[in-house]
Order: structure tokens, then sequence, then C-alpha cells
């Protein structure tokens, strides 16, 4: 053969060698059992042993090689052969036209062994039908033609309902012995092997492949576990349309450039510009995407969707939502997927118990409402089927029989599908999709396909509901629990002006008492007007800031004073800050000095000492009053609502023990029955919490 094709034979054949191999490996690990699949993986192995001598040839034109080319692509046929013969004697239950006749296996067998006559007399130079290349030639063309004979005879034993299985196989093999017909043909009239031809064969049986594959995942008899991605196919597809587009673009502008005058450079130059201009177009344009998805899903599966890709996708499109698009916009968009809809929009139930409007993708926003009552809406809770507003216009509807639609549905346009969203048996909404990019088939597979992402997206808006109203119900019961902190403040301040307006009587003549009496005062006038602003603000106030702890104990004991006994604040104590809220340390301060001095008579005592243990700050309260017993302590003192005062509301207690704990601190109590309490607080100073927050920053 000529040199000047030899690489493209090379590239030809090991191109054909390396597809039918990697095809045979994976039809060898799909493979379960019967001869039928034995047949196609051993006719591909053949095959990618014939390519590689092929190659080999290419590549170093020894002849042995050749010949040995030749013996392979003998058993090569005689492969395919019997994995036809294998589905014409084996059809599938209920695919059998009728008894297959006798003759095709002693044909068979006498066609392959006189196209092994043919390579022995062409490899030992034996002319027996005029030179050794046209014996060659005869014998190997009888062959191919007997291969078209034999996929004819498979093809009709095939009933016609059953042929949409092995079309695709049908239409390769009959391609790939119409090659070796017009090869062997040329050869034999010519007497010559045309170079062209020989190279592009490899090229030729390569194409063939994705049509047995397609055919063998159609047909699960033949005991392959075989898929194909639709994926796979789209893209593939949609890149030799492009690569068939651009070459006939390409040849119109040579054309144009050759044949055109004066004009043709130019012409050709606006040509090749506008093509690659509306293939970018086409690629980028939704519709046509659509559109080549529908055809492909037709014409090539079984089935319209891969259910576990569809799955897969629109569970990634909820879980993501929040990423660009609210969870509304998620639901619409993975709805509008998967029939090819540009958008839509979402109406879910609000608290009053209406559906309106709650999300949109490419829909302009309506404020329409639907009563939770209204005839649609008991339709969609009681039947879950897809509304197919199309077949409703068209006068025909199964899914649609009985329904009520609601009387807004004029004035939504481009209103296509109606699918309910249900939870639990509950109507949770339902969503509008627009009228698709291309026709589609609203069969029983897209109904079940949208149904089942519809429930999957009713789940999402019942867990996004109930955690709403769980944050809602939080936000009252943090409000609540403010209020209950701020009622009892109150009553603290009310007991401090009950105080003084019982020793007002008495001392109201004593200039020092009316001193004590405007600070009480304007000290509980502060304290009011801080708890109107925590409750005028809905959340309580716990920026930290530096307290000094001397200063803070000094201000709660004085405050006090009026009481008997009074509270004393030992002498010694250190300089020490904490990071707090001051008010509100001293709020929890001021009760456990309130409830010393209410549990002391009046020959009792009470007394405050501060101290430092290393990086703590502790303070210690101390009464000789009547005391607890330890299973008060264990189970009733830090409760809230647990109290033992005829007046007390049982919260002062635990709002200490939760804020020294919210500060990093710890609250402990020691008490005996008869002998008296201490308290003791400890918390970190001020100094230490910066410098464990800066090495935590630094870290």
């Amino acid at each position: 053969m000529e040199s000047t094709f030899s690489q493209v034979s090379a590239w030809s054949h090991a191109i054909a060698t390396v597809v039918h191999a990697l095809f045979a490996v994976y039809l060898g690990l799909a493979w379960r059992h019967g001869s039928r699949g034995s047949f196609l993986i051993g006719a591909m192995a053949v095959s990618a042993l014939w390519a590689s001598a092929n190659w080999a040839f290419a590549l170093t034109g020894w002849n042995w090689i050749f010949l040995l080319g030749n013996v392979l692509d003998v058993l090569r046929m005689g492969a395919w052969f019997g994995f036809l013969l294998a589905l014409v004697f084996q059809p599938a239950a209920g695919a059998s036209a009728g008894p297959p006749p006798r003759w095709p296996k002693p044909m068979t067998l006498a066609v392959v062994s006189l196209g092994a006559v043919g390579v022995v007399c062409f490899s030992l130079n034996l002319p027996i039908y005029g030179t050794p290349l046209r014996t060659w030639a005869a014998t190997s063309l009888l062959t191919a033609v007997f291969g078209l004979v034999l996929l004819e005879l498979f093809y009709r034993s095939v009933p016609e309902r059953s042929r949409w299985g092995i079309k695709p196989m049908a239409l390769g093999l009959a391609a790939l012995f119409a090659f070796d017909v017009y090869l062997f043909a040329d050869s034999l009239l010519f007497s010559r092997i045309h170079a062209v031809i020989w190279s592009a064969r490899g090229f030729a049986h390569t194409l063939i492949i994705p049509l047995v594959a397609i055919s063998a995942s159609r047909n699960p008899e033949w005991t392959f576990r075989v898929s194909i991605s639709r994926h796979v196919v789209f893209h593939s597809t949609a890149l030799a349309v492009s690569g068939v587009y651009l070459l006939l673009i390409a040849g119109a502008g040579y054309y144009m450039r050759y044949f055109g005058g004066e004009w043709g450079e130019a012409l050709q130059l606006v040509m090749l510009f506008g093509g690659g201009l509306f293939l970018g177009v086409l690629v980028f344009s939704g519709a046509f995407r659509a559109r080549l998805k529908v055809l492909l899903a037709k014409h090539f599966f079984a089935y319209r969707y891969d259910y576990r890709t569809e799955w897969l996708g629109v569970t990634q499109a909820l879980s993501v939502a929040g990423d660009g698009l609210s969870l509304g916009e998620s639901v619409v968009k993975a709805l509008a997927d998967l029939v090819e809809s540009p958008g839509g929009g979402v109406w879910l139930r609000d608290a009053n118990g209406c559906f309106s409007q709650q999300a949109r993708l490419n829909m302009p926003h309506y404020g329409l409402v639907e009563n939770e009552g209204s005839a649609f809406t008991a339709f969609l809770l009681e039947r879950e089927w897809v509304v197919n507003l199309a077949e409703l216009r068209s006068g025909f509807s199964v899914s649609g029989d009985g329904v009520a639609l609601p009387e807004w549905t004029p004035e939504v346009t481009d209103m296509w599908l109606i699918v309910p969203l249900i939870s639990s048996g509950v109507l949770v909404g339902f969503v509008i999709l627009l009228t698709p990019r291309t026709p589609v088939d609203v069969n029983w597979e897209v109904l079940d396909l949208l149904k089942m992402a519809g429930r999957q997206a009713a789940s999402y808006f019942a867990r996004m509901q109930a955690a709403e109203a769980l944050i809602e119900a939080r936000k009252f019961d943090a409000f609540n629990r403010m209020s209950a902190f701020v009622v009892h403040d109150l009553k603290n301040l009310v007991a401090q002006m009950s105080l003084m307006l019982r020793n007002a009587e008495r001392h109201k003549d004593n200039p020092e008492f009316q001193a004590d009496m405007l600070d009480t005062v304007r000290h509980v006038e502060e304290r009011m007007r801080g708890l109107m602003t925590q409750l005028m603000e809905k959340t309580p106030i716990n920026q930290r800031k530096p307290v000094s702890l001397g200063a803070l104990l000094e201000h709660v004991v004085q405050s006090k004073r009026m009481y008997i006994p009074c509270p004393v604040l030992l002498d010694g104590a250190p300089e020490v800050s904490v990071l707090a809220h001051a008010e509100r340390l001293e709020r929890i301060l001021g009760h456990i000095v309130q409830n010393a001095l209410d549990a002391t008579p009046e020959h009792g005592s009470v007394s405050v000492e501060l101290s430092r243990e290393r990086n703590q700050a502790c303070i210690t309260v101390r009464d000789t009053g009547s005391g607890m017993s330890a299973a008060f302590i264990r189970e009733q003192l830090f409760k809230p609502f647990q109290t033992t005062k005829a007046s007390g509301m049982g919260i002062g207690a635990y709002e200490a023990q939760q804020y020294v704990q919210e500060l990093g601190g710890s609250l402990s109590v020691a008490s005996d029955v008869g002998a008296g309490t201490r308290f003791d607080i400890r918390l970190p100073i001020a100094e230490s919490v910066r410098k464990d927050g800066n090495e935590a920053m630094a870290n």
C-alpha cells in the first residue's frame, strides 16, 4: 500500500484497537451468563486483535503481520456470525416469529471455511481465481455478503414489536458488512487494495461500537448489565452535530472562496463568522438543548429519564437552597428542569390558611390567593394529581377530570402544569410550571416523576415551616423568660419602696433618712428605666464590659442598709474586675444578699466577702438564718418557679446560676437547717479572660 496513507491507517486501527479492547473488557465485567453474551465478547476481543495486527502492519510494513491480520479478520467475521446465529436460534421469550431454518449453521461454517481458504491462497501465492489477490478478495467479498444475508435473516426473525431493541446494532452491522463489500469489491475489480479505503476501515468499524452498546443495554436477555449514560449520549451527540455543522460551514466557505470571484474571500470570512456565531447561540440555547434531550430520550432509551440521576439532581437542587436561590426558587427550578420548563411559581399556605405566591423563577409576581378550603385545593389533596392545563384547554384531560380550577387561572399567562406539594397528608402548597421550551409528551412517566419530586419538595417546605415555627416559639420563650426576670426585679424594687415607706413615718424628720430616701428613689428610677429599655428592645442587654467587683458589692450593700440586720462588706477586698453586664451582675448579687436578709432574723448577721484565688474572683455571702436542707438545694433551689416564699416567684436563684455559668464561673451553696447558708460565687477576672481570648485568636 502507499506509504502516504500509513499514518492514517496507523491512527485508524490504533483507535479501533483501543475502543474494541475497552468495550470487550467492559462487556466481560458486565457479563453474567449465556452464550449470546459470550459470542459478543468474543467478537469484540477478536476485533481488537485484528485491529492491533493492522496497526502493527501500518507501523512496520511487515507482510507476515498483514497475513496475520487477514486470518484474524476471518475469525472476527466468524465470531459475528456466531453471535447472529445465537440470536436467531436462542431468541428471547416471546420474541421469535417462528422456528428458524436449518441452513444457516452449515452455510455459515462453509462460508467461514471458504474465507480461510482465500487467506491461505493469498498467503501461499496460489491463484485459484485469477491472481492470489483476487482469490482472497473474492472469498472475503462472499463472506461480507453472507454477513448481510445472515443479518437480514436475524432481523426478519424478530417480530416487529421487538425490533426496537436490536435496530441500532442491526444498522451498525449492516454498515460494517457493507463497508467490507465495498472494500473487497474494489479490490476484486481493480486487482489492488485501495489504500484510502483500507486506512479508513478502522474508523468505520469503531463507529459501530456505540450502536452495539445501545442494543446491549436494551436487551437484558443477553445477560449484560450495561448502562448507557444519558449525559454521555447527549454531549457526544451535541459534539457530533456541532462537528458536522462546522464541516458544512467550512465546505460552504471553501466553495465561496474559490467560486465567488472577488467577493469569495470576504464571503468566506463572513460565512465562517456567522456560522460560528449561530453555533454559539445554539450551544447556549435552552430550547435547543431541551429539543435534543427529548429527541435522544425518545429514540435511544427505553425510559425517558435516568431516575438515579434525576433523583440526585432534585435532591442536590433542594439541599443547596440558599446558594443564590431561595428554597422556593430551588423547588421551581428542580421541577422545571425535569420537563424542560423555563420556570414557574410556588404557592404556599400562610398563617391565615390561604395559598399565596411565595417564590417565582422567570415568572411575574401575581398577588393571587387561593383559600385552603376551596374545591381546587380539595381536589389536589384528594387526588394528588398533576393538572395539565394544556390538555384541559384542548378539551381532553384524564388527570384533570373533575377539577375546579381557580377563578384567577386565566390571569396567569403560559400556565402549563400544576404540581401539588403534599407531605404527611397535608397540602403544603402547589407549583405552577410555565409552557416548556419544546413540546413534551406528559405521559405516566413524567407524571410519576413530578409527583415524586413534588413530595420531596413538600417535605423540605414542611421542615422549613416547622423550623420557622420553632424559631418563633423560641423567641416568645426568650421574651417570656426575660419578662419573668423583669417582673422579678420589679418585685424587689417594690419591696425597697415599701420598706422605705414603712420607715418614713418614724424617720421622716431625720436629714440622713431623707438623703437615703432620695438615693433609694433615684436608684429605683434608674433600675426601672433600664427594665423598660429591656422590654422595648425585646432582648437582654448582654454587652460585657470590665466591672469592678469591689465598687459593685459596696453599692449592693449600701442599697440594703435599711434592712435589719444590715449586711456588712468585710474589709480587705482586693481590686479585681470581671467582664460582665454591670446591672445584671448587680441584680443577681443583690438577689443573693436579699435572700440572705429575708432568711436571717434581726439578731442574726449577713456578711459579704470578696477575695481572689489565682485567676478567679471569689464572692462569698454568709448568713446565720434558717438555712436549707440538702434535698431542697438539690431538687428545688435552682429550678425555675420553685420557691418557699409567699410572695416569691422562684426565678432569682435560677437566673443567678444561669448568668454565672454564662460568664464562665460557678455558683455553689453550703447550708445547714437552723445554722445558716453560704453562697460561693467564682468568676474569671477580666485580665485572664482577655489573655485566653488573645491566645485563642493567635492560635
